[in-house]
């Protein structure tokens, strides 16, 4: 069935209002976003390795129909970014600090470039195994995760509930775009290559997506620039 020509702009645009407001209303993290969000947003050229093996949503001139890219991608990376990085922070009430000095030198920071480079180099050596490119980058993100942990143990309760607080902001968006266009999962999503399995009408791969993310990049700032909560 045919589906709207802008459902896609218009559920990767609306990622935009809470960065928006978190934005404004907690200035404290207006830094930790800048750094997540720009940084995120590069992740916009990857959709070409995800149409049409793991979705193929109608897009802005049919971009990613036509050539696997397509400008919501880079839109929606900027917003999950900056959002998935503050969530705790914003919750708890807490920012980033600079570690003192001497953290530095600890013998668990010897891996320090290694654990955060965990989740390019897992990804690019899945994505030659053939598999439907999701797995590769879930899986990447787990690993990630599980290294800022290893490399980071004071970032452990912020990497398990902030991978769990974006993963309950995700469904949201998710829910809604369900809700508002049915069918649209259905024909967008490439469900005959994944599990199959849909939770509350959501593919699975899509949660397991975003509970990795939200674990990685809700400690990465911290952990590449040497900071911790406070």
């Amino acid at each position: 069935m045919d589906q709207p020509q802008y459902l896609w702009l218009i559920w990767a645009s609306a990622f935009l209002i809470p960065w928006v407001a978190l934005f404004l209303f907690f200035p404290r993290q207006r830094k930790e976003m800048w750094w997540a969000s720009l940084f995120t947003t590069f992740f916009g050229l990857s959709e070409v390795l995800f149409v049409p093996e793991y979705w193929n949503p109608p897009s802005l001139f049919n971009l990613a129909h036509n050539t696997g890219f397509d400008i919501e991608s880079f839109i929606f990376s900027f917003g999950i970014g900056g959002v998935g990085a503050v969530l705790y922070n914003v919750i708890t009430k807490k920012s980033a600090r600079p570690l003192a000095p001497g953290e530095k030198r600890k013998p668990l920071h010897r891996h320090h470039y290694w654990a955060i480079s965990s989740l390019f180099v897992t990804f690019i050596a899945l994505y030659f195994v053939g598999w439907n490119p999701i797995y590769p980058a879930i899986i990447a993100m787990f690993v990630g995760g599980f290294s800022n942990i290893l490399c980071r143990p004071d970032l452990k309760k912020k990497t398990w509930v902030g991978g769990a607080l974006f993963l309950v902001f995700y469904i949201v968006f998710l829910q809604g775009i369900r809700i508002s266009a049915p069918g649209y999962i259905e024909s967008v999503w490439n469900l005959e290559a994944l599990s199959g399995l849909l939770l509350l009408g959501m593919p699975l791969e899509e949660l397991l997506f975003a509970f990795g993310f939200g674990m990685y990049w809700s400690g990465v700032y911290e952990h590449f620039t040497w900071r911790e909560l406070a």
